[in-house]
């Protein structure tokens, strides 16, 4: 099942395990049974702390439990962790086996202490990125309380319980039975919704800090430059960001950062977020900006924060980045995550089989749909121009495969569904006026991004497209704060662009500070 290197690989990380690990399989006659017992054999062979019994009960066949004998401490997989889940098995076995967390003293605490009965579902696919922070989040909790559980499922390998839960989109958590959230979260994310006090003594907290000379807001690629070139200054330096990696988080392979010949998104941002820890830097995660306070004739600036929270700085940088970009039309809302998806990788597993449609004829709708045609029964792409937009080798390849088919000028008018899920939508022919209707159980939309701007509105000056409008050094009109990345009007939305025009904003901030004076 594991190649001589993964093997190796592993059984240099099962040394660091302290206490005893007991895996119970719980299998039927099915090949993926067989499959799942191949892996936990050659696992148990790399480590004379791990015993590996096969007569479990549980109803989901095949699964396993990675336990510590003598304690209440398990997890479960539902499904064989391989893809970008085996990291989720090796960090498992690591925590169970008695190697300690990386996570912060005060966070471990906080997971400690919580009260009540907390059984967790995660519903998640091997191709999806945005999974392992939530199933390793959640293994790691119940390591470290017992009154929580935690099984990770294989949506693919359960497709009956992914049809009766009309599940449509992962990471799909359910706690106690009850839906609790869809989509990437981390480990601070899922405390502050269990722990709802978490999030007024954190706000506490930062609120009582002293001002900062350049506070960044926003934690990707462009914030993490920034902060990185301002602390080197050695100038007091803080990043809030609602997820340290932003849109970063959501790519999967990225294969025009110069140095790095490929990577995916989750990787990137786990490297930037390592390498701002590496200087003098006050991270604050879990932090979405939603009022701006520009400090006018020298008084410093005020960010305030939707948890509640208030910074101040004498300068700021803004590097919110951008989201998905979305229809705006009737039946998109009401059938998101019910049919309706943005993030082709994560969630393009649950449709194996099934009609989709991507919209969009840039690169990304285009990459999506060659990768849905090798999952799906037939992808409909879907262009408003007249032709694509797409690099001319993408478009080839498109146009080879069998079980596409490309629709351009065409308008899309409104998704249609059940009341439940997506059954299909319909589009204007541009050209002749006429409209028409696809019938589908999934959509795909890749239309771009829009900047995140919105709670800036009124305050700094924006263009017609609400990016933020920056001079050639990353200014703003407002004196003393300064923008990069995503969220502004330089054009090209490039990784290797974001981080550029972040050191560049920082330069310019330290530049400002040192020409002005401001009261701390």
């Amino acid at each position: 099942m594991l190649d001589v290197n993964l093997k190796a690989q592993l059984k240099s990380y099962l040394e660091r395990v302290t206490q005893p690990i007991e895996i119970v399989a719980s299998l039927d006659d099915g090949a993926k049974s067989r499959e799942m017992l191949e892996l936990l054999k050659d696992v148990a062979s790399l480590s004379n702390q791990i015993t590996l019994l096969d007569n479990g009960h549980d109803a989901r066949k095949p699964s396993f439990s990675i336990n510590r004998p003598g304690a209440d401490i398990s997890v479960r997989f539902a499904g064989i962790p391989m893809g970008h889940e085996f990291t989720s098995l090796v960090l498992a076995l690591l925590q169970v086996g008695g190697h300690p967390s990386k996570a912060s003293a005060e966070v471990i605490e906080q997971i400690s202490s919580i009260k009540g009965e907390f059984s967790f579902e995660t519903y998640f696919s091997l191709s999806c990125q945005n999974c392992p922070d939530v199933v390793q989040a959640l293994n790691l909790m119940a390591v470290l309380n017992p009154n929580i559980r935690h099984v990770a499922i294989d949506g693919a390998l359960f497709q009956a319980e992914v049809d009766e839960r009309q599940i449509m989109a992962v990471p799909s958590i359910y706690l106690n039975g009850v839906n609790f959230g869809q989509g990437r979260m981390g480990l601070e994310e899922i405390l502050a919704k269990i722990d709802t006090s978490g999030i007024e003594r954190q706000a506490e907290k930062i609120s009582a800090k002293e001002a900062f000379d350049v506070l960044v807001v926003g934690g990707g690629p462009a914030g993490a430059s920034a902060a990185i070139y301002a602390a080197r200054k050695g100038i007091r330096t803080g990043v809030a960001a609602e997820r340290f990696g932003g849109q970063v988080l959501d790519t999967m392979a990225i294969e025009n950062f110069i140095s790095v010949q490929e990577t995916e998104g989750p990787k990137l941002a786990v490297a930037l977020e390592e390498h701002v820890k590496q200087y003098d830097v006050d991270i604050m995660n879990l932090q979405r900006a939603d009022k701006l306070i520009p400090g006018r004739d020298g008084q410093l600036h005020e960010v305030h924060f939707a948890s509640g929270a208030t910074l101040k700085a004498k300068t700021v940088i803004l590097a919110t980045g951008a989201r998905w970009r979305e229809m705006h039309v009737p039946g998109e809302q009401q059938y998101r995550n019910k049919g309706v998806a943005y993030c082709p990788h994560c969630d393009g597993p649950l449709f194996k089989g099934k009609r989709v449609a991507v919209i969009g004829g840039g690169n990304s709708g285009v990459e999506a749909a060659i990768d849905l045609a090798g999952i799906v029964s037939h992808v409909t792409l879907l262009e408003f121009d007249a032709q694509l937009r797409a690099d001319a080798v993408l478009q080839r390849k498109l146009h080879s495969l069998p079980n596409v088919t490309v629709i351009a000028s065409a308008q899309t008018t409104d998704v249609t569904g059940d009341g439940q899920k997506v059954n299909g939508l319909r589009y204007k022919d541009r050209q002749s006026g006429e409209l028409r209707t696809v019938e589908l159980e999934g959509i795909f939309v890749q239309i771009g991004l829009l900047p995140n701007t919105d709670w800036l509105k009124g305050t700094i000056e924006l263009s017609p497209r609400g990016e933020i409008i920056v001079d050639a050094r990353g200014e703003t009109s407002m004196p003393g704060v300064f923008a990069a990345g995503d969220v502004t009007t330089v054009p090209y939305k490039q990784i290797v662009i974001a981080v550029g025009e972040g050191a560049k904003a920082s330069l310019s901030a330290f530049d400002h500070l040192i020409r002005t004076s401001a009261p701390a």
